[in-house]
Parts: structure tokens; sequence; C-alpha cells
């Protein structure tokens, strides 16, 4: 078969969220069917400048096409506008313009989705909310697989997004929250639809987890938080959760972040902030933490707690996020909170608790090692097609 993969950034140097997403299923496929990625020449999602040059080139095994982002995203006029949007009443055009301004706007990457239309058995287009995807998959619905990795976000509920739920061939949902939350929005139940998620890729070396201490100079016990240092991720209100938890115990363990940093974060003496890492390293931190903390509160699925119970390790989340709450009671791999105090006795439960602990990373890599297996992921994707093969042609409100 042949498959197009549309995201709005892609490299080996992009790992987290839907990107790498795209990334690994795109790996995945390829060792089926033939592959090819369209994206934008963008590495910065938050003004979409274009950084890779434009043209095909090959990232591992895949061959990708990247094409340039006309004009980059303003945030505050994108902001200002979406806030305007949800606070007033207004008309459809008002959100084809909210859509380009959020981006990537990148037109030539849709023309050139019109002009290979047949050259592919299916589009699999990543992230609703984007420009690339909306324009793109409504350019090709009969051959449209849609990854909405949405969130309980209030665009959901936007009108002009009803055409793309209701107007594609299949729809890959990321958990079964995310396709509750669009179903409900939308009513799309005649949509072919699977819960697929991803798998999680296995680290390029075993870990070990004594390299990551003697790297960063870290003595006794700590907690991780992997991802982007960012509000949306809930990072900042971690750690002044985690600074008032600490100053409260006798001997806290520290409290380690890896990832981009997007917005600042209080100092404290038990906070390390470490910036990105390489994926080596960052296994090599979940081999050596107690657990894993995430506080985003919101996810259409969490792929680091996939990577934490990989490892085996327990996690803690913000459970005011349904997705993460769920992941938690699916596998009974981790605990959440919903409220700061919560979150002290959770911290004191886990620390104090290490059998108990080590069950339910032992629990998690039970349940990640029956549901995102790579072949599962390949049959579950596969299924979708031949169900898309088999639905009525798409229609496009």
């Amino acid at each position: 078969m042949r498959l197009a993969i549309v995201v709005q950034r892609y490299g080996e140097d992009i790992a987290s969220g839907a990107e790498l997403h795209a990334r690994n299923l795109a790996e995945l496929l390829q060792g089926r069917h033939h592959v090819e990625v369209f994206t934008t020449c963008a590495r910065d999602y938050v003004t979409w400048r274009n950084h890779y040059p434009a043209g095909s080139t090959a990232v591992g095994p895949v061959r990708v096409h990247r094409f340039p982002v006309r004009r980059p995203r303003d945030p505050r006029a994108y902001g200002l506008w979406e806030q305007y949007l949800l606070t007033h009443s207004h008309a459809e055009a008002d959100e084809y313009r909210w859509l380009q301004l959020e981006g990537p706007y990148a037109p030539r990457l849709v023309d050139a989705v019109r002009r290979r239309a047949t050259d592919f058995d299916f589009w699999i287009f990543f992230s609703f909310r984007y420009y690339t995807t909306f324009h793109g998959a409504l350019t090709v619905p009969d051959r449209a697989i849609l990854v909405p990795t949405a969130e309980e976000d209030p665009i959901i509920g936007f009108s002009i997004f009803r055409k793309l739920f209701h107007g594609v061939r299949g729809i890959a949902y990321n958990s079964v929250e995310e396709q509750r939350l669009i179903q409900g929005m939308t009513r799309n139940y005649s949509v072919p639809g699977v819960v697929v998620g991803i798998h999680v890729q296995p680290p390029p070396e075993p870990p070990r987890p004594e390299r990551f201490r003697q790297r960063w100079d870290i003595s006794g016990p700590y907690v991780l938080f992997v991802g982007r240092v960012d509000v949306n991720k809930g990072a900042p209100q971690l750690v002044e959760m985690f600074i008032r938890y600490a100053e409260s115990r006798p001997n806290p363990p520290l409290l380690v972040l890896l990832g981009p940093v997007v917005d600042s974060v209080p100092a404290h003496p038990r906070v390390r902030l470490l910036g990105p890492v390489d994926e080596q390293t960052k296994w090599d931190a979940l081999a050596g933490c107690e657990f894993l903390i995430n506080p985003s509160p919101l996810e259409s699925l969490s792929m680091v707690l996939l990577e934490a119970w990989k490892a085996r390790k327990a996690v803690l989340v913000n459970g005011q996020c349904a997705v993460l709450r769920g992941q938690c009671i699916r596998s009974n791999g981790g605990l959440f909170y919903t409220s700061p105090a919560e979150f002290s006795r959770m911290m004191d439960w886990l620390l104090e608790h290490p059998d108990l602990r080590q069950q339910l990373g032992e629990n998690g890599r039970a349940y990640v090692d029956e549901h995102y297996r790579p072949d599962v992921i390949l049959r579950k994707y596969e299924e979708l097609f031949e169900r898309a093969r088999a639905a009525p042609e798409a229609r496009v409100a």
C-alpha cells in the first residue's frame, strides 16, 4: 500500500508530541508499506519560521518532502483573534481567518496534496487544528485518515471542524477519552474510527542510570518531568507545587526537568532544569528516577507515560486531565492528584512505599506490552484502512 503522512513539522531533532508520533508511525508503516512524508520547513512550533531547506530528503528510512511556510505566525495576533472568537458570536469566515493565523500557512504543501492525490492509497493527517491538516484533508477527503491529537480545547467547537471530523474516510484516535470528546462534540459516529495510540520506540542502547547521574552530578533520589517546560504542559505549576512540598519535608527528592524550556520556572536548590536531551539520556534518566510526574492539563495521549511504564516506573499525573487519569486507571500504573494537597499526599505515598511503587511500574509495563506493541499498532491501522475502504465516500459539509 502507498501511504502519505502530512504533519506540521518533521525531523529527528523534533522529539515530542504529534511530530514524534508521526515519525514513529512513518517508520513503523515503512516496514510493510511505501511511506512518504509531506511537511513544512518549520522547526519552531511557536512561529513556524522556515528552518529546513525546501525540497525532498530522507529522514531515516522515510522520504520527506518539505514546503515553505509563506508567512510566520504572529503569536500575539493569533492569540488575540482566538480569544475574540471564543468570547463573541462570529461568522464561519472568522474561523477560517483564525485557521490561517494558526498556521502553518503553507499553501504549496496543500497544492502538493492536490497534485499528488491519487499517488497514494491513503493520506494520514496529523493534528486537527492546523492549516495544513484542515485544507489538506478536505482536498482528498476520500483518501484522508485523520489522527486528531485533540485535547479538551474550546476551539474544537468551531463550526469549521465539523466539516473535518465528518469529511474524512477514517479517524485514528489516541485514546478513548479523545474519541468520546470528538464524537460528543461533532456526532461523527458514521465515520470509521479506531482507538490506536502509538508504540514506544526502544532506547538506542540499554539504559544506564549511573551515566545520567554522573553527567549531571545528581546523587540521591529524584522524580522526573519529561516534556516541554511550558505553561500549557503544566511545568511551572508543577515546580511551584513541588517547591512548597520540598520546603515542608526534611529530606525531599530532587525534581529533575528534561525538555525544551519555553516558559520560566522558579529557581530552587531542589529543582534541576536540564533542558533538552537526546533519547539515550532520557531513557537513562527514566531508569534512575523514583517515578515520573506528568502535570499536563491537556493531552490526547501521553507518550511519556508509555515510556515510563516501558521502563517499569510508576507515574503521578494531573487528575484534572481526563486522558491522563484514564491512562492511569486502565493500566493501574500510577496515581493522580487534583489539588496541591493531594499532590503532596501522593508524593509521600509513592516515596514511602517502594514495593507498591514497583508494582505500579510493573502493571504499567504489562499494559504497554499488551496494547502498544508495534505489531498491535500496525494491525489497528491496517484494520482502519480496510474499514475506510469499505465505508461510503466521505461527505464534506
